[in-house]
């Protein structure tokens, strides 16, 4: 099980850094970067976790996924958004077969 908490702890800190210096933290700089960065620090992580897939090394793998969630969050608090509010699109999802939740995205 997820420790919910630990999300919000680091979303609290998010939100700290989000009106910091860029010179005091590098989170601040991502911030004040923008969309841009924050989405090229995202597409880095995305790539770096599909190599250690691929290459099958667990440890490291779990070490990018945490990056990829850490920019994720960054992505999402850069946007007013929180993990909550991925939280509520999984409780929603929840039971749905994925070919037609997808097909309820298109649809629209």
């Amino acid at each position: 099980m997820i420790d919910i908490e630990v999300l919000h702890r680091v979303a609290q800190t998010l939100a700290e850094r989000k009106e910091a210096s860029p010179e005091s933290s590098y989170v601040s700089s991502l911030f004040h970067k923008g969309t841009d960065a924050i989405c090229k620090k995202v597409a880095e992580e995305a790539a770096e976790t599909i190599m250690a897939a691929k290459d099958k090394d667990m440890l490291h793998l779990v070490w990018e996924v945490t990056d990829l969630w850490f920019h994720s969050m960054i992505l999402l608090a850069h946007h007013g958004l929180s993990v909550d509010d991925v939280l509520a699109e999984f409780r929603r999802r929840e039971g749905v077969s994925g070919i037609d939740e997808k097909n309820s995205r298109t649809a629209k």
